[in-house]
Order: C-alpha cells, then sequence, then structure tokens
C-alpha cells in the first residue's frame, strides 16, 4: 500500500491491498476501497462510499459528495462502485437520496472521462462509457454497454436502454430503446447501433433481428405503436434481443411523458 505523506486518509477508511493515494488527495471515514485501486493526486473520496478493485480515480474528481437534492436532508446515503472502473479529471458522482432508495450504484469497467456528472440516485450498469462534459440528472438509468458522447444532457427519470448510442451535445428527455442510435435536436431515433453491437459480440443473426424490428417500429406508417407491438408478440419466435425491446416499449408508458422511473415519484419508499 502506498499511501503519499501529504494524503489525507481518515482512520477510519477501509483500504484494500496495494491501494495507492497520491499527494493532497482526501479519503474519509467512511470510505471503502477495493484492492489495486489507485487514487491520483487531489482526489476527494468521501461519504458512505465503496470502490472496488482496480480502479483508477485522476485529480480532482469527487466522488460520494452530498447529493444535489433540495429535498435531501442529511440522511445517510450510497455511493457502490465496482470493479475496473476509470474515473478521469473533474468527474463528479454523488451519493444517493432517501426518496431515490438510499444509493447511487455503479457497475464494472465504466469509463468516466473528464468533467462528466452523476447525480444522486442513479444506476449505471456495466461497460457504460460517459464522454466529456455529460451530465446525468437524478434517479438516471443507465444499461449497460450504453455509450454517451460529449456534453450530452440527460434529464432526471430517464433510462437508457442497452447498448445505446447517444451522439454529441444531444438532450435526453425521455427513455431511450435499446440497440439504438439516436442523436439530434430534438432527439431522434437515427438506426440501429450496428458497429456497437458488432463490437459486443451480436452475431449477424441477432443483429438481422433487432434491425428487422426496428423497422417496423421506427420506420412503419402505422402510427400506433400498441398495434405494433401487438403483431411483434403475435410471431411464432421472438429473438430475446427483441423481446427485450418490446418490453422496454411497454415500460416506457407506465410513467409520465415517456420516462418509466417517473413512477418512483409515486413509490418514494421503494428500494432499488
Amino acid at each position: 500500500m502506498k499511501i503519499h505523506r501529504w494524503a489525507l486518509v481518515h482512520p477510519g477508511a477501509k483500504l484494500g491491498s496495494d491501494v495507492e493515494i497520491g499527494p493532497f488527495s482526501v479519503v474519509g471515514e467512511h470510505v471503502t476501497i477495493g484492492d489495486r485501486t489507485v487514487i491520483k493526486n487531489n482526489a476527494t473520496v468521501i461519504g458512505h462510499t465503496t470502490i472496488g478493485k482496480n480502479s483508477v480515480i485522476h485529480p480532482n474528481a469527487v466522488l460520494g459528495a452530498e447529493p444535489q437534492d433540495l429535498k435531501y436532508c442529511g440522511e445517510q446515503s450510497l455511493l457502490l462502485m465496482g470493479d475496473n472502473n476509470i474515473v478521469r479529471e473533474g468527474v463528479t458522482i454523488n451519493r444517493g437520496t432517501a426518496g431515490g432508495g438510499g444509493k447511487t450504484v455503479i457497475g464494472n469497467n465504466c469509463f468516466f472521462m473528464a468533467c462528466s456528472h452523476v447525480a444522486h440516485d442513479c444506476i449505471i450498469e456495466n461497460n457504460v462509457l460517459l464522454a466529456n462534459g455529460v451530465l446525468l440528472g437524478g434517479h438516471v438509468v443507465l444499461e449497460k454497454g450504453v455509450k454517451l458522447m460529449g456534453l450530452v444532457g440527460i434529464q432526471p427519470f430517464v433510462t437508457i436502454g442497452r447498448y445505446a448510442y447517444v451522439g454529441g451535445h444531444t438532450r435526453i428527455v425521455q427513455d431511450v430503446p435499446p440497440y439504438v442510435i439516436i442523436e439530434g435536436h430534438p432527439a431522434r431515433i437515427r438506426q440501429v447501433n450496428v458497429i456497437g453491437l458488432e463490437r459486443e459480440g451480436f452475431s449477424g443473426e441477432q443483429i438481422d433481428k433487432i434491425k428487422d424490428s426496428f423497422r417496423v417500429l421506427f420506420r412503419s406508417d402505422e402510427l400506433n405503436r400498441n398495434k405494433i407491438l401487438g403483431q411483434l408478440e403475435k410471431q411464432e419466435y421472438i429473438s430475446p434481443e427483441v423481446e427485450y425491446l418490446i418490453t422496454f416499449l411497454r415500460n416506457i408508458e407506465k410513467g409520465k411523458h415517456g420516462r418509466y422511473r417517473e413512477i418512483l415519484r409515486v413509490s418514494p419508499q421503494v428500494v432499488i
């Protein structure tokens, strides 16, 4: 374990083996840091925060600070981060609130580029990338494999589906279906994220099934989405990917304004 003599590490912090902490970094009393994680100079890790193994925290990042929510009243809440995450310069990730389940959760193998922000009660699954300046409002869910390009802004309570790609400078106010590329002002679904799916190991057959469903759902002259979903559901065979896409689109209608997680507003006691 290498702790620089100018680092400020609380005696109550729990540090794994081979942890490195650089000069002028601050690690709070209730922080847990996994094996071989590196916290470079001038970083701040506070609150009830857990960082997994083999992660790298770059200068001026602030992890586990109080949520920026007017309803927050000082209650204990958590930031939980998995393994192999990279947090670049100036990134801020806030812990949760009582109204959102009490925790912000980050999975494994995520990459947070400089000056991106993750607000309270967000859930970020594995292999997610936030490019420079991405801003997530509270209660946002990014499912596995999501890629957000520079300066994307996400409205609170939005869910971005698996392996979706959001183009730079895009403002997202509604849930984004899995497997698609979305961009523009206003944001529009452009096409299936074929290159992203290929990189994730999807077979040609799997991608073709998704593309067929995409054409029916987003390029058809039929305006009744429920009718189209019903037709897809009646097919003799539905691939797991298309089945998930159908379920995702059905769930959108359960929330307000096309945001499934809006149902949490009327059920603040729900635990995530």
